[in-house]
């Protein structure tokens, strides 16, 4: 699904934040990205998401060169990836329902197709009650758990998660992971940064770990 070879990311005239970066993320595969403050995590995840391109390398995303495409094309392939931001993004002149909602009107389904699995989605992360608030009124946990609800809404081939359960308790925490879990069996490859060990440890998952720069995978 994913093919790194060979990486390296600079911004401007400044040293490389990535370097050599060679990995894959295969169909259906659910991983962590984790690594000190610093180490380039939010970059990777840019040029997972196809905001940015490489300053040097190769990337393969379900079997297009990302290098050679358009911005046609390149918006065309974003549409398969949700990502979660930690600045959330939610469209203030959206309510809760319209933000999670936004990615299958995007596509063209129908209002009658998906409103019924939009309310049951939000009810599953807790915003059952907040279906018609605006994002200025959602507290910092609310407009995490509608951002993930986005994320996820459309089924995507590749979900990226920048520390999906930051701003949230532990037990709802492990509920947004469930959700996670299920989106996987369901065929969704999973990536997910997150510095918190504790939480790692109780999955058995693939870790990619950036230090310095550098990754290294441990399956």
């Amino acid at each position: 699904m994913v093919r790194f070879e060979n990486v390296g990311l600079r911004y401007g005239l400044g040293p490389e934040v990535l370097r050599d970066l060679t990995f894959r993320v295969e169909p259906h595969s659910f991983q962590f990205l984790t690594g000190p403050s610093g180490a380039g995590k939010s970059s990777l995840l840019r040029l997972l998401f196809l905001s940015i391109k490489p300053t040097r390398g190769l990337i393969t995303m379900f079997g297009h060169d990302v290098a050679t495409l358009s911005k046609d094309a390149l918006a065309t392939l974003r549409r398969r990836i949700g990502v979660v931001f930690q600045d959330f993004r939610l469209l203030d002149h959206m309510t809760t329902y319209e933000n999670v909602s936004l990615p299958l009107r995007v596509i063209g389904r129908e209002e009658t197709s998906y409103r019924r699995e939009v309310v049951e989605l939000l009810q599953w992360v807790g915003l059952g009650e907040r279906i018609n608030a605006l994002p200025p009124v959602l507290s910092g946990g609310e407009k995490q758990r509608a951002a993930i609800a986005r994320a996820v809404i459309a089924r995507p081939r590749l979900l990226l998660a920048d520390e999906p359960t930051g701003n949230v308790d532990p037990t709802l925490a492990q509920r947004l992971l469930r959700l996670f879990i299920e989106l996987n069996k369901a065929g969704t490859s999973v990536i997910i940064a997150t510095h918190d060990i504790a939480l790692m440890d109780q999955y058995d998952a693939r870790r990619l770990v950036l230090h310095e720069g550098r990754l290294h995978v441990y399956e």
